[in-house]
């Protein structure tokens, strides 16, 4: 192997709950490139976090070029020569391209004046350096999303850096751009620098890189050259292969006393999106959802599952494409709309966009239902009552009181005091942005067990789950998405972990 470059060695590293990196071992040499893969929350951005000086490692040990090394924070990384491209940028949209590319380390004059002839004549020599060609005058914020990630990278190599860090520096750029950006990174490692590769398209990984690691749950699981790992390998290192079940399929139970008989190959859909489309995200998805049927959407992160379901609910601007709801379109770009014909979402993240952390569970549940609660625009507390109580005595919620802050409940029965505020607005067609993730194991059966109750109620229900057991037991259908396209659909007996992966790791 080349001169070893960046070291991590054992590194541990946990947040309030949390594992993110346990015992984390990865080598980067000169001239590599290095992919890091790994389902969200697996710890990459974590472990980018703790090279670049962001967090500190509880345990275990960073050596550079040779030597251990402590970072105080971003800066001293930077100093060292380990450059960063977050996902996020890290940039100022209000400064210019060149101040943004010379931030906190700006020529100056004699007088200690910031040297603007100088900066932009290095400015337009970086940026012709790396094939890019934009004013380095103008606000870096009237720039497209793909050229910002371009400049940030620019500035990330330009600095010296002998380590290249890039989290997911694709996410928004177009064809042309990845071209380029490919370009770069293939001068870099003629250069002799070195490059870890968090992504989450495959090809990519295959196309660029030296070696993968795949971490999952915060471990390292594996690490070695692309050769001889196929893409079926990769994904189920990713999610984490578990014994098939005997019945992967099994038809919904319909009480007696129910009068919804269940969905019924050939009934028109309930729920029916087609075409959506939004640039960098979606690519003319199109589902059907049955009334009394969950359809699971699966697919690795970045594959478009959210997106899809915030496009449904309203809450996400299409370019092109339609959602119509018991025979009636939706209004584009209509939050409002989904929620009158409805649809409910429970987000992927209940905390920022979900649930009311100061509010008591009471409050939670009643918030969306306000409006029909009221009579002349009084709200009537006897009503919020009865419909709270009918809700929390429905979905199990285990609280001290109605009145008890919904911040001070566990992760599941969150998840049920956002499903039920959702039940109280009659919602048919609820959209469940990963409901058991952060749960522990008895919630999450039960979770799944009311989802099938919900189904048997004659609601429709779209499940969005990394968990592949989840996608197999719980579903009627599920189809698969790769970035932001719709890659297979698989029912009856095709519902099976062995399925859906073959789904996810099929090439073209």
């Amino acid at each position: 192997m080349a001169e070893r470059v960046l070291e991590a060695a054992g590194i541990l590293k946990r947040f309030p709950g949390v594992l993110a990196l346990d015992h984390v071992s990865l080598t980067l040499a000169a001239g590599e490139v290095h992919a890091l893969a790994g389902e969200n929350g697996a710890g990459k951005s974590t472990l980018i976090k703790v090279l670049a000086g962001f967090h500190r490692p509880d345990a275990g040990e960073l050596r550079y070029l040779g030597r251990r090394v402590r970072f105080g924070g971003p800066r001293d990384a930077r100093r060292a020569g380990i450059g960063t491209v977050h996902q996020d940028a890290g940039l100022v949209p209000q400064m210019s391209v060149a101040r943004n590319l010379f931030l906190g380390r700006e020529p100056r004059t004699r007088l200690g004046l910031i040297d603007t002839a100088r900066m932009h004549a290095r400015s337009t020599e970086i940026l012709g350096r790396y094939g890019l060609d934009h004013d380095v005058r103008r606000p870096l914020g009237a720039l497209g999303a793909g050229a910002r990630r371009l400049v940030a990278l620019a500035r990330a190599c330009s600095s010296g850096a002998r380590v290249v860090l890039m989290d997911e520096p694709t996410s928004s750029l177009e064809p042309p751009e990845v071209a380029a950006l490919f370009r770069i990174i293939a001068d870099l490692r003629a250069e002799g620098r070195s490059v870890l590769y968090v992504s989450h398209r495959l090809d990519e990984l295959y196309e660029v890189c030296d070696r993968i690691t795949v971490l999952r749950d915060g471990q390292v699981v594996r690490t070695g050259p692309p050769e001889g790992l196929d893409r079926l390998t990769l994904v189920s290192l990713m999610l984490g292969r578990r014994p098939a079940r005997p019945e992967p399929f099994r038809e919904r139970p319909v009480a007696p006393a129910v009068p919804f008989p269940g969905p019924v190959p050939g009934d028109p859909p309930f729920l029916e999106a087609t075409g959506l489309t939004r640039r960098n995200a979606l690519t003319d998805v199109s589902i059907a959802l049955r009334r009394g049927e969950v359809l699971g959407l699966g697919g690795l992160l970045g594959a478009g599952r959210t997106e899809t379901a915030k496009a449904i609910a309203g809450a996400l601007p299409l370019d092109s494409g339609q959602v119509v709801v018991a025979g009636a379109p939706l209004r584009r770009r209509s939050i409002t709309g989904a929620v009158r014909a409805g649809v409910g979402l429970l987000p992927e993240n209940r905390t920022a966009e979900g649930l009311v952390p100061t509010l008591s569970v009471r409050d939670n549940i009643a918030l969306a239902a306000l409006p029909r609660l009221s009579r002349y625009g009084v709200v009537s507390g006897a009503r919020v009552d009865r419909v709270v109580d009918t809700f929390m005595r429905r979905l199990h919620i285990k609280a001290t009181s109605p009145h008890q802050k919904v911040a001070e409940l566990s992760g599941g029965n969150q998840q049920k005091v956002l499903l039920a505020r959702w039940l109280a607005m009659h919602s048919k067609v609820l959209l469940l942005d990963q409901p058991t993730r952060g749960v522990d194991v008895g919630a999450k059966a039960e979770m799944l067990d009311l989802l099938d109750d919900l189904a048997v109620d004659g609601l429709a229900v779209l499940l969005i789950s990394s968990d592949l057991e989840e996608l197999v037991s719980g579903c009627d259908r599920v189809v698969v998405l790769r970035e932001g396209a719709v890659v297979a659909e698989l029912s009856g007996p095709q519902v099976t972990e062995d399925g859906i992966m073959s789904a996810l790791a099929a090439t073209g």
